[in-house]
């Protein structure tokens, strides 16, 4: 590959990769006022929804992007652009099918389901995502198309776009729907005129999850009106293209062939953690209301404020550690091809400590400020308040292990173990389910029991990696620099935090005072004792991505 190639896809994949962290920032950004909006029983009704959708999309379309781009992009470069048009062709008789067959059964299915989840008003928000996952199986054969050309600009451009409509129409269909059927929304002094002969079971709970999740059937139809239209003026390349002497030659079945096989394994891996979070929700709301006399509302409720409030908060930490170090997965997997041991084992740890610098703080800062972000985020919660604190304080340990099993995860796979982890990933699955339904029909947990379920499950899969590292590659877990060193400067953040916070709460200061300035305070003292410490040295906070350059020129030194 020439150095000018190689420039070309870094440049490609990092436009990739930014698209996708203002994506999921704006991902958490709107769900905060829908939340609001919805209240806590629409979230439950909402995440469940989303939890089943996600199990309908990962089997349909999840996998076409990678499928295509890479099927395609081999044939381009053997020089049979025809081949690799064919390719797409097939891909999009795969994706119009098994689409469709998903819209049909969520949509049909949704009453089933609803009971099933023994959640009523579930079937409104599932009949909205069911054309969604339609449209979204289309949307990924035309993302995987330009990313077989090696054009990452199509998705990134599609991915934010579709994400700024999705947080509009999100949040303004929600309020919309919420008021349609005869609920309030805290503040609002509109009104809505109520319509009296609404579908059975179309709550204002009901109304805003199916309001929430018209945003993401307007998003996902946005973006492939935006793909339309990239196709329609690139119509004469495409002519050009296939334009050459060389024939179209590959048997049709030895395409389906490749397809599936491609396909095959990315739904599997994928299936074994979609079914992680849907499972908990049909878990948890059976046995609270067959076994232990909960409310079907009362069951939404609690789910709402874990799949919402605390998920939320666990996730975009988790999310943010991990995409700071994904730049250094292709350079592992490079050392790997190459056989340069010493390179892959360097670069290992370097991407676990440099992860853990992050994670572990977060999780202390999580279970200190608690409080005042539950307040300042969520004020709708009203006498939820204290469960969604507690469940935060309890579970925030949860960013770490979530941490650890993604990368480790990524890298098991870059060096070519790709079964190795979804292994794990299953068995971890297993133990979990066992574990929180003993504890759901055994004890008095009740909500508490998710949150033990939700740090055994990536804890197991993390120690399960990081045993198969070791036996694989010869990697030794740096205990001592990964993870006791940040976790001294973190528990003296924390203690900072804290004391920063009983000072603000004493002054009487506003709620978003109360976190704005404790969390300010905790970041300077830790990044403090970062070299206090010797958790780091100059050299590798200026290797640290993203952040390396802009320490290089404040510290004035160039290494």
């Amino acid at each position: 590959m020439s150095p000018k190639l190689k420039r070309s896809l870094a440049v490609q994949g990092s436009i990739l990769a930014f698209a996708g962290l203002i994506s999921k920032m704006i991902g958490f950004l709107y769900r905060i006022p829908m939340a609001n909006i919805m209240g806590n029983e629409g979230n439950g009704l909402y995440s469940v929804s989303f939890g089943i959708y996600g199990i309908a999309l990962t089997l349909s379309s999840y996998s076409a992007p990678l499928a295509i781009s890479k099927l395609m992009s081999a044939r381009l470069a053997q020089g049979k652009p025809k081949n690799a048009h064919k390719v797409f062709r097939t891909a999009q008789i795969f994706a119009v099918t098994t689409g469709f067959i998903a819209w049909m059964v969520l949509f049909f299915g949704a009453e089933f389901l609803a009971h099933l989840y023994q959640k009523p008003g579930l079937e409104h928000p599932l009949k909205v995502l069911a054309p969604t996952t339609f449209i979204v199986a289309i949307l990924g054969t035309c993302r995987g198309y330009y990313q077989g050309h090696r054009n990452m600009v199509p998705t990134a451009l599609s991915q934010v776009i579709e994400q700024i409509v999705n947080a509009v129409v999100s949040v303004l269909a929600a309020a919309y729907f919420v008021l349609l059927s005869g609920g309030t929304i805290e503040g609002f002094v509109g009104s809505v005129r109520h319509v009296e002969n609404l579908p059975e079971n179309f709550t204002p709970a009901a109304g805003g999850a199916a309001g929430g999740t018209l945003g993401t059937l307007a998003g996902a139809l946005t973006a492939l009106i935006l793909f339309v239209f990239m196709f329609l003026f690139g119509k004469k390349a495409r002519k050009a293209e296939i334009s050459g002497t060389d024939a179209a030659d590959e048997d049709e079945m030895m395409i389906w062939k490749a397809l599936l096989l491609t396909i095959f394994p990315v739904i599997l891996s994928q299936s074994v953690y979609q079914l992680g979070y849907t499972l908990d929700d049909l878990i948890f709301g059976n046995i609270m209301v067959r076994m232990k006399g909960f409310t079907e509302r009362e069951t939404t409720v609690l789910q709402g404020i874990f799949n919402t409030q605390y998920n939320q908060m666990i996730n975009l930490p988790a999310a943010l550690a991990t995409a700071l170090a994904s730049a250094a997965i292709p350079t592992i997997a490079g050392a790997f091809a190459k056989k340069d041991t010493s390179e892959v084992l360097r670069k290992t740890g370097q991407v676990f400590r440099y992860n853990l610098l992050i994670a572990i703080p977060s999780t202390v800062g999580l279970a200190v400020l608690a409080e005042p972000i539950m307040k300042v985020l969520f004020p709708a919660l009203g006498d939820y308040l204290p469960v969604a604190v507690l469940l935060l304080q309890t579970g925030s340990l949860a960013v770490v292990f979530y941490t650890l099993s993604t990368l480790s995860a990524a890298v098991l796979q870059g060096c070519d173990h790709m079964w190795t982890p979804v292994k794990h990933a299953a068995i971890s699955l297993l133990m979990h389910a066992v574990l929180l339904s003993a504890l759901l029909i055994f004890t008095e947990m009740d909500v508490i029991a998710l949150i033990i379920g939700n740090v055994t499950f990536p804890m197991v899969t993390s120690i399960l990696n990081i045993r198969s590292l070791k036996k694989l590659n010869g990697y030794r877990f740096d205990m001592k620099n990964a993870v006791l060193r940040p976790a001294g400067a973190a528990a003296l953040m924390g203690a900072a935090a804290l004391a920063c916070l009983l000072l603000m709460e004493y002054l009487g200061a506003h709620r978003i005072l109360q976190l704005a300035i404790p969390m300010i305070f905790a970041v300077a003292v830790y990044c403090f004792l970062i070299p206090v410490l010797h958790i780091m040295t100059f050299d590798e906070l200026c290797s640290f991505p993203l952040v390396g350059k802009i320490i290089r020129k404040f510290s004035g030194r160039k290494k």
